[in-house]
C-alpha cells in the first residue's frame, strides 16, 4: 500500500498550498453534477430557482450536463447508495430533498425522511451553521416541488385533474394547446436518467444581509463544519495502516477515479465472507491492511486530482508523475518538441517557401548540442528539489467496469528521475517531422500549416504506431501492452525492446505502405529507436553513438547503402519535378527490396537512373555533376567484398538513408542550387 501512502502525503502537502490545491477535493466531500440551484433567505423562505443544466457538443453530438460541484458525503452515501438509502447531507436528488415528490406522481422511491434526519441531526450539532439551519426549515415545509414548478424548473401534465411530473415527453405535453410535437424537450428531461426529474440534484444558496458569499459549495467554514461533525460522528474503531493512528476505518473504498470507468475501484473489500475467493491466513477482510476513511478518501482524492491535472490518458490506460511534495515536473510521456517548443535553434529547414529557411550547420555535433540544451531545462526542476524529495510513476487500467488495477508502479528521487528523463530525451533524440500552423500565411480566415523538423525524442503512442500502425487501431490491448513496455525504459533507464525495434525498421523501409507524411514521421521515430537502442545495448562491446548530422567517416556498409539509395532517390525525384511528373520514385518503390537485397537492388536503381541522368544533363550539369562525385565517394568507401554482398541490411542503412535527405533539405549548397535556377523544388 505504498502508493496510499504516498498520495496521502501528497494530499496532505498540497492542501495547504492555495496556489496548487485548486480543484483538489475536500475530504469528506466530493463533486457531482447539479442540475438545479435553490436560492433562500437565512429564515427558510424560498426567494428563486434557476436550471443549471449546460449544454455541450462533442463533434455532431450533444448532450446536456448539470455544473460540476462539491458537495457534502458521508461514508455510506460515497460508496454504499446502490445498496438502500444512503443520502448526501446537503444537495440531493429531488426525490430524496423533496417531502411533495409523492404528490406529484414521483414514481421513484422517496427518501426524504432520511435526508431530513440526516441533515437535521448537523443543524441540531455544536458544528451547525446558519445555512444549514434554513435550509432545514425551507425542506420541511414540504414545497420544494410546488416551488420549482411555478418556477418553471420542473415540468407536470394534468392526470384527472392532478398534476403529475413529466417522463416521457412525446407521450405527455405541457400544454392542451400547443402540439406536443412543436414543443421542444426541456434540457431537465435530456439531462437526468431515464426522464425522471426526480433524479435532478439540487444545490443550495442563502442569502443574509451582510454576507456577500452565498454559496453552500464554496463556503470553507460550512466545509470544516461538515468534515468535524463527521469525525466526531463516526468514531475511531481500528488502527489505520497508512496514519498509525486510531481512526474511523473504511468499510468500502471510493470510486470514480477515471472518467472513463467511473465504477471502478482500485481497492474492492467485500463484507460478505462468501465473496471473498482467497482467504490465506486471515479471517476477515480487514485483516490484511486496515486502512482509515480520511486516509482513503484523501488518497484516492488526490489521484482523481493528479489525473484530472497532469495524467496521460488513452482510453481505460492512465499514467501519473507527480512529486510528493507538489512541486512541478515535466511529464515523461512528453516528447522533447513539446518541452523546448519554443527554442527554434534546433529546427532544420520549414518547408514553406515564402518563408526565411533556417539552415543547419552540420559542422556541429547537433546530439551534443541538444543534450546541452535538455540539460539546462531540466536544471530549472533540478534546482528547486531537495535531495530527498521524490517522484512516483504509475500506471492504471481498468480491466472491467468495476475493477481497477495498478499496472505499473515506482518511486524516485527526484535526481534519479530527472536523470532517467535527461537520457531518454538525449540518447533517443533525432529529427522528427511535425506540422504546425503558419502564423505568417493564411488562406482566408484560416491558417496554413508548414512542417518542421526539430530534434526530439518520440512519445510512446507514435513509437507504438510507427511499430504496429494501423492494427492497435482495433487491438486496444497490444496497445496498452506496448505503453507498458516502454513507459520502464524512460523511467527506469532499460534498453528498448528490440521486437518493437525490428517491426518499426520493417515498416519504415517500406514508403508504399502509408501515406508520405506518415512515413516520414515513422522514419524519424525509428532512426531514433536505432540509435537509443545501441546506446543502451546490453552488450557493452555493442554499444555504438550515432551522430544526427551526416557522419562522411562512417564506413560501415549498412550505412553506405542508406546514403547510396538517398543519391539515387535526390537524382531522380529532381529529373522528375524538371520534367513535371508527380509520382513516387524508383528508389522509394523499391526501399523495402534494397533492405532485403541490397547489391541486386542497387543494380536495378543504378540502370533506372540513366534516362534520369540524361534529362538532367541539358539543365542541371552542376547538379548532376555533385551527385555523381557522391556516387563515387560513397561507393568507394565500402571495405572489401561488402558492396557486392546481398545479404539483408539492419536498421543502420535507416540512419545513413535519413542523414543523406536531412543533408540535402538543410545545406547552403542545395539552398544555392535552387536559387540559381530561380524556381521551387521539390522538399
Amino acid at each position: 500500500m505504498s502508493w496510499l501512502a504516498k498520495l496521502y502525503e501528497t494530499y496532505e502537502k498540497t492542501v495547504q498550498n492555495k496556489e496548487l490545491s485548486d480543484g483538489l477535493e475536500p475530504f469528506y466531500h466530493k463533486t457531482e453534477q447539479c442540475h438545479i440551484e435553490v436560492i433562500i433567505d437565512d429564515n427558510g423562505n424560498f426567494k428563486e430557482a434557476s436550471s443549471i443544466i449546460q449544454e455541450v457538443k462533442f463533434g455532431k453530438i450533444t448532450y446536456w450536463k448539470g455544473k460540476d460541484t462539491i458537495i457534502p458525503i458521508t461514508p455510506k452515501s460515497l460508496t454504499g447508495r446502490t445498496s438502500g438509502p444512503a443520502p448526501y447531507p446537503l444537495a440531493e436528488q429531488i426525490q430524496y430533498v423533496a417531502k411533495d415528490y409523492s404528490n406529484y406522481g414521483g414514481k421513484k422511491k422517496s427518501y426524504f425522511k432520511n435526508y431530513y434526519d440526516l441533515l437535521y441531526s448537523w443543524a441540531c450539532s455544536e458544528f451547525s451553521h446558519f445555512k444549514i439551519e434554513a435550509i432545514c426549515k425551507y425542506v420541511e415545509k414540504g414545497t420544494v416541488v410546488k416551488d420549482l414548478i411555478n418556477s418553471e424548473i420542473l415540468f407536470v401534465y394534468v392526470n384527472n385533474g392532478k398534476e403529475v411530473l413529466i417522463t416521457n415527453w412525446s407521450e405527455q405535453g405541457i400544454d392542451e394547446v400547443e402540439s406536443k410535437k412543436k414543443a421542444p424537450k426541456p434540457p431537465i428531461l435530456h439531462a437526468v436518467h431515464k426522464n425522471e426529474q426526480g433524479n435532478a440534484k439540487i444545490r443550495w444558496r442563502v442569502r443574509r444581509e451582510g454576507h456577500l458569499d452565498d454559496w453552500t459549495w464554496k463556503d470553507l467554514s460550512l466545509i470544516k463544519q461538515w468534515q468535524d461533525f463527521q469525525i466526531k460522528t463516526n468514531k475511531s474503531n481500528g488502527l489505520c495502516q497508512i496514519a498509525g493512528k486510531q481512526k474511523y476505518l473504511a468499510v468500502n473504498h471510493p470510486k470514480g477515479i477515471s472518467p472513463k470507468a467511473n465504477d471502478a475501484k482500485l481497492i474492492c473489500s467485500p463484507t460478505d465472507p462468501t465473496y471473498l475467493t482467497f482467504q490465506g491466513k486471515f479471517t476477515e477482510y480487514d485483516q490484511v491492511c486496515p486502512i482509515s476513511f480520511e486516509v482513503s478518501q484523501k488518497a484516492h482524492n488526490a489521484l482523481r486530482w493528479l489525473i484530472s491535472r497532469q495524467g496521460y490518458k488513452d482510453g481505460e490506460q492512465i499514467f501519473v508523475t507527480w512529486a510528493v511534495s507538489g512541486k512541478g515536473i515535466p511529464s515523461p510521456l512528453e516528447d522533447s518538441w513539446s518541452l523546448l517548443k519554443n527554442i527554434t535553434e534546433f529546427f532544420t529547414l520549414v518547408e514553406d517557401e515564402e518563408e526565411t529557411k533556417t539552415i543547419i550547420d552540420h559542422s556541429r555535433d547537433h546530439g551534443q548540442s541538444f543534450a546541452l540544451q535538455i540539460n539546462k531545462y531540466l536544471a530549472g526542476y533540478r534546482i528547486q528539489f531537495e535531495l530527498n524529495d521524490q517522484i512516483v510513476v504509475m500506471g492504471l487500467d481498468s480491466a472491467t467496469t468495476g475493477r481497477m488495477s495498478i499496472t505499473y508502479y515506482r518511486e524516485l528521487l527526484g535526481s534519479e528521475f530527472f536523470q532517467r528523463l535527461e537520457d531518454w530525451h538525449t540518447q533517443f533524440a533525432w529529427f522528427q517531422r511535425h506540422t504546425i500552423e503558419n502564423p505568417h500565411k493564411q488562406v482566408g480566415k484560416t491558417l496554413t500549416q508548414k512542417i518542421i523538423w526539430p530534434v526530439s525524442a518520440p512519445v510512446p503512442r507514435d513509437i507504438a504506431d510507427a511499430a504496429y500502425g494501423d492494427i492497435l487501431k482495433t487491438n486496444t490491448a497490444l496497445r496498452k501492452n506496448i505503453m507498458e513496455r516502454i513507459i520502464p525504459c524512460i523511467v527506469e533507464g532499460r534498453s528498448f525492446p528490440q521486437d518493437i525495434l525490428h517491426l518499426a525498421v520493417k515498416r519504415a523501409s517500406n514508403s508504399n505502405n502509408c501515406k508520405h507524411w506518415e512515413w516520414e514521421r515513422n522514419l524519424g521515430i525509428t532512426c531514433a529507436l536505432y540509435r537509443g537502442f545501441y546506446q543502451r545495448h546490453s552488450n557493452l562491446s555493442k554499444r555504438r553513438d550515432y551522430s544526427m548530422n551526416l557522419d562522411e567517416n562512417r564506413n560501415s556498409r549498412d550505412y553506405l547503402y542508406g546514403r547510396l539509395l538517398a543519391i539515387a532517390e535526390r537524382l531522380e525525384e529532381i529529373a522528375l519535378w524538371i520534367g513535371g511528373e508527380n509520382r513516387s520514385t524508383n528508389a522509394a518503390r523499391l526501399m523495402q527490396r534494397f533492405a532485403d537485397r541490397p547489391f541486386s537492388t542497387w543494380r536495378t536503381i543504378e540502370l533506372s537512373l540513366q534516362p534520369y541522368m540524361q534529362r538532367l544533363q541539358g539543365s542541371r550539369a552542376g547538379f548532376l555533376m555533385n551527385r555523381k562525385k557522391e556516387l563515387d565517394t560513397v561507393i568507394s568507401s565500402f571495405e572489401n567484398e561488402e558492396f557486392t554482398s546481398d545479404k539483408p541490411l539492419t536498421g543502420e542503412f535507416l540512419l545513413g538513408y535519413h542523414c543523406q535527405r536531412m543533408f540535402y533539405r538543410n545545406t547552403e549548397l542545395e539552398i544555392a542550387e535552387k536559387n540559381a535556377t530561380q524556381q521551387e523544388e521539390p522538399k
